[in-house]
C-alpha cells in the first residue's frame, strides 16, 4: 500500500518536498490557500486543494489521522497559521507531524503544540553549505546528532593508492570511512581495509564536525 502524506504550504520548500515525495511513490495531498500554487502542485501531487489550513472543518476533511505523514511547510509569511495547523493536526490524531520553523522560538512553540519533529531547512542548508565553501573537496555534510556528521569528500590526492590500514584515519584524524562511491560503480562500496583507494573515489565518512576540517587542512 502506498504511503500517504499531506503537505500544507506550497512555497519553494513545500513544493520541492511535495514533488520529491511524489517521485518516491508517496500519495501526496498538497494544500495551500493560494490557487496558483495549488494549480502548480496539481501537476505532481495525487491531489491538490486550496483552503486555509487554520479552518478546522476544512482541515479535518483531509483525514490527517489516516495519513502516514502530515507536513506543515508554511513559511515566514504566516507563523500563526503554522502553529495553528500543527496544533489542529495533533488534535485530529495525525500519527506523525513534521513542522517547519525559521527560528528557535517558533521551534519551541511548534513542539509544545504537538509537532513530532521540527525542521529548519534554511539553517540546515547553511550549515551544510559552509563546509563546502570552506574546504575544497567536501561535497556534502549531513548532521548526525549534535556533534557528529556524515560527510562526503573527494579522496585527497595523497591518499590515492593507499589502503585504509595504511592511512589509519580513525587514529590519526578521528575519521571513520563507512563507504566509497566510485566512478563506474552504481552502488556504494563497503571498503576493504587492505584494498587500495583510487583517484576519483568519493569517501563517505563519519566524524566529529571539526575532525574532517582538520583532515582537509593537513592533507
Amino acid at each position: 500500500m502506498r504511503k500517504q502524506a499531506i503537505v500544507v504550504g506550497l512555497g519553494q520548500f513545500g513544493m520541492a518536498l511535495a514533488r520529491s515525495l511524489a517521485q518516491k511513490g508517496v500519495e501526496v495531498l498538497a494544500v495551500d490557500r493560494r490557487e496558483e500554487r495549488v494549480r502548480e502542485a496539481a501537476q505532481l501531487a495525487a491531489e491538490a486543494v486550496a483552503f486555509d489550513a487554520t479552518d478546522e472543518r476544512e482541515l479535518s476533511r483531509t483525514s490527517p489521522e489516516r495519513r502516514d505523514l502530515c507536513i506543515v511547510a508554511i513559511g515566514d509569511e504566516s507563523r500563526d497559521a503554522s502553529i495553528i495547523c500543527t496544533a489542529l493536526f495533533r488534535q485530529m490524531g495525525a500519527p506523525r507531524i513534521v513542522a517547519r520553523a525559521t527560528d528557535p522560538l517558533q521551534e519551541r512553540i511548534l513542539r509544545l503544540v504537538g509537532a513530532h519533529e521540527v525542521v529548519n531547512p534554511e539553517q540546515a542548508f547553511g550549515e551544510r553549505l559552509a563546509a563546502r565553501l570552506l574546504y575544497t573537496g567536501v561535497i556534502d555534510e549531513i548532521p548526525l546528532g549534535k556533534d557528529l556528521a556524515i560527510t562526503e569528500l573527494e579522496l585527497p590526492k595523497a591518499f590515492a593508492g593507499r589502503t585504509l590500514v595504511e592511512l589509519q584515519l580513525p587514529r590519526r584524524y578521528g575519521v571513520t570511512v563507512i563507504a566509497v562511491r566510485r566512478e563506474g560503480v552504481e552502488d556504494v562500496i563497503v571498503p576493504k581495509p587492505d584494498e587500495p583507494l583510487r583517484a576519483g573515489d568519493i569517501l563517505v565518512v563519519v566524524a566529529h564536525r571539526d575532525a574532517v576540517a582538520k583532515l582537509m587542512e593537513r592533507v
